[in-house]
């Protein structure tokens, strides 16, 4: 993938968000020690094993392992669906490991955004509807609700489709509109499972940009599971785990292109404090 490639339809940086940003923990989530034991014919499978994590605001991470290495569960317990049989969680500084389910859920609806391989849309709702769906029981009004899923529908390159259903779609817009549901409730961090599996290698590449363009001129924080190096590449750091540990870590490539970024901003603070000579 180039990095000149650009989208038809790409997020317009959201400076109001940035600032909001400042204020917020410089950690979103946290794992301390956690490990995650099975049972299974009477055999003890230590799927996690005292691991250590920290993802940062605005960061875009990918997770690699083979299977059985441990990926999907440490997916699972960031994404609250899970909890560690050892070791704490911490999601914007609250410790969600002993949670209750009944607050749980409010937790994942709030504060975290899922998407899936699968898409999991709703067949007999619009690509508005599903998105306008994810807001209920929050404190968005109708037309609120309304409004968000078609503003979030135009980000994602959906303008003009709000009103098509899943079957209407190809797969890569209902990914879109997985993606747009994700985002529907400001959430501090996406959190997604493979989400290019079921895409070609076109489509892929389109919503892998889409992803790199909401980090980058949003400053969404996300992390995905992927078993695609293409993808993996893509991000910003690359974690992988075997056998329930981090074996590795190293940059992506967007650390490189965030790292240019940051180099002109400074050169072009130093320029403008120069003055006329």
């Amino acid at each position: 993938m180039s990095d000149n490639d650009e989208l038809s339809h790409t997020p317009k940086r959201d400076d109001g968000l940035v600032a909001l940003q400042k204020d917020a923990p410089s950690v979103v989530l946290k794992t301390n020690n956690i490990s995650k034991d099975y049972t299974l014919k009477k055999k003890i499978i230590h799927s996690l094993k005292n691991l250590d994590l920290e993802i940062k605001r605005g960061e875009f991470v990918a997770i690699m392992g083979l299977s059985g290495s441990g990926k999907t569960t440490l997916l699972n317990i960031l994404g609250c669906l899970d909890r560690p049989s050892s070791g704490t969680v911490l999601l914007e500084d609250q410790d969600v490991t002993d949670i209750p389910d009944s607050q749980l859920f409010k937790v994942r609806r709030d504060k975290i955004g899922f998407v899936f391989q699968s898409f999991n849309l709703l067949p007999y709702l619009s690509a508005r509807e599903n998105v306008e769906l994810s807001m209920q029981g929050s404190n968005k009004s109708k037309i609120e609700r309304y409004s968000k899923a078609k503003e979030l529908l135009d980000v994602v390159g959906l303008s003009g489709r709000e009103d098509h259903r899943p079957q209407q779609l190809s797969s890569g817009e209902q990914q879109r509109v997985a993606i747009a549901r994700a985002l529907a409730n400001d959430p501090a961090i996406i959190l997604a499972d493979e989400l290019t599996g079921n895409l070609d290698g076109e489509t892929k590449s389109e919503i892998v940009r889409l992803l790199v363009d909401l980090n980058l001129k949003k400053g969404t924080t996300i992390v995905i599971v992927t078993h695609d190096e293409q993808v993996a590449e893509a991000t910003e750091r690359i974690l992988r785990l075997k056998s329930g540990r981090i074996e590795k870590e190293r940059k992506g490539n967007l650390a490189k292109k965030k790292e240019d970024q940051n180099y002109l901003k400074r050169k072009r603070k130093d320029i403008a404090g120069v003055g006329p000579v």
